[in-house]
């Protein structure tokens, strides 16, 4: 069971309040349990999801531990890691290591910034006109607010995820982060990824289970049926490309590593033809090789193209 923010709690997957008694959890668990059983016409995942939701609350100290947040991983969840954090508007070109200094890709603007934001103001609206918490990101906190609210938290947490990936790319690489597609519009583009290989479109996300490319689409059990993320994602960059006089290379869906089965999967027909879904490990290697798309005129003009989105970017 995926300690994301986004995911299902227990309590959600057994469709029951987080304040019902421990009887009327184990009646909800026995009555799920019989229906999402394979031999009584469930199936083999939904059955799985409902042991998996009982081991982390059927026992009453379990489920103690489970709402005091004692088992909830999240890494980086205010902002910081072991590493000192990741949160800067303009992030260093350089960094020591043991190896000596690291040349650092050029990185703008503040990734998961308004992801946070709006998390902050609903997460304050929820606890109470007025109320300021004292820690807005205690586990046990945000494991009993709304799952819209945790969704907002998971957003900013997989874009801080992928530009800290990002940051490994070397000086050859232009990075601007949260950017507004048009003034007119509330869409941006997550990332903006300009290098040797071409220009790139990316948008992070975590969905708080797994997902798979199916008829040229992101699916999966945590995305809205109304939700279409390459298209969305395909439509703001050429939005954007417009304006800007740009035009990208390719499209990339970045999601965390344990959320797809697959290393990456491609788009092979239609539109969005050569548009990638991606575990993040695997983000770099693909910035620095290039994807199978077509449209390759920004590889040759990168250092034409660097100025020209420097004056088109504007961050939300």
């Amino acid at each position: 069971m995926s300690d994301s923010p986004a995911a299902p709690t227990p309590y959600e997957i057994l469709g029951v309040s987080s304040t019902v008694s421990q009887e009327e959890l184990r009646r909800a668990y026995r009555r799920l349990a019989r229906e999402t059983h394979p031999d009584t016409g469930g199936t083999a995942a939904a059955f799985q999801a409902v042991q998996a939701a009982w081991e982390l609350v059927g026992d009453p100290q379990d489920r103690a531990r489970y709402d005091s947040g004692e088992s909830l991983v999240m890494d980086a969840v205010s902002g910081e890691s072991g590493s000192g954090g990741f949160s800067a508007t303009v992030h260093p070109t350089r960094s020591s290591s043991r190896g000596g200094a690291t040349v650092r890709p050029r990185s703008y603007g503040h990734p998961g910034g308004q992801a946070r934001e709006r998390f902050l103001t609903l997460m304050r609206e929820w606890m109470g006109r007025g109320a300021e918490p004292a820690d807005p990101y205690d586990p046990a906190l945000v494991r009993s607010a709304p799952r819209e609210i945790r969704q907002l938290l998971a957003v900013a947490l997989a874009e801080e995820a992928t530009a800290r990936a990002v940051s490994s790319l070397g000086i050859g690489f232009t990075i601007w982060n949260d950017v507004a597609v048009h003034p007119a519009s509330d869409a941006k583009l997550d990332h903006i990824v300009l290098g040797p290989a071409g220009l790139f479109a990316i948008r992070s996300a975590d969905w708080g289970g797994e997902v798979k490319l199916a008829k040229g689409e992101v699916v999966g059990p945590g995305i809205p049926r109304d939700e279409e993320p390459l298209r969305d994602l395909y439509h703001s960059a050429k939005s954007f490309g417009r304006q800007a006089g740009v035009r990208f290379t390719g499209h990339i869906v970045v999601v965390p590593d344990d959320a797809l089965a697959v290393p990456f999967d491609v788009v092979q027909r239609g539109r969005l033809a050569g548009s990638l879904l991606v575990r993040r490990s695997l983000l770099p290697k693909i910035l620095r090789d290039g994807a199978n798309a077509a449209g390759r005129e920004s590889v040759d003009r990168a250092f034409e193209l660097r100025p020209r989105l420097q004056e088109a970017v504007r961050f939300v």
